[in-house]
């Protein structure tokens, strides 16, 4: 299953790999996703992919949250206007769920200041507006 790989690991080089339990995770995460793209394919709005894809993954028996809270710490200041997170999957997993045909690269950066904010190692970002799902889904490691 094809992922793109961009992430700090290139800019840190205490880089630690993420442990094999999350990896199984995340390859849970890309299945349901080609899952729901082979069902339903491109076209649809964002929260019908959301929907269908936490089901996919309780089918494989992964917990997962939608449309998450997360509070924001600033300067000793707690904002609980935060984050939403798209979906929190065994709540070590960020991913963030698309439907344009244009991805814009700021997503990326989102993602990343994401994982930086809750602590998380790992997250996907997830386009369902593709021809092809492995063009759609950006695997990126903190």
């Amino acid at each position: 299953m094809p992922t793109n790989y961009q992430h700090s690991k290139f800019r840190n080089k205490n880089f630690t790999p993420i442990p094999k339990e999350l990896d199984e995770i995340g390859k849970l995460i890309v299945d349901a996703a080609y899952a729901v793209h082979k069902n339903l394919g491109p076209g649809l709005l964002e929260k019908v992919y959301e929907v269908c894809f936490c089901h996919e993954l309780t089918k494989r028996g992964l917990k997962s949250q939608r449309q998450v809270e997360i509070p924001i710490v600033y300067d000793n200041l707690v904002f609980e206007e935060g984050l939403r997170l798209d979906v929190l999957v065994e709540s070590e997993v960020i991913c963030e769920i698309k439907a344009v045909e244009t991805v814009n690269p700021l997503w990326t950066s989102q993602l990343i200041s994401h994982l930086k904010l809750t602590n998380k190692r790992l997250g996907y970002l997830i386009n369902f507006n593709v021809e092809n799902i492995g063009s759609g889904i950006k695997r990126i490691v903190n």
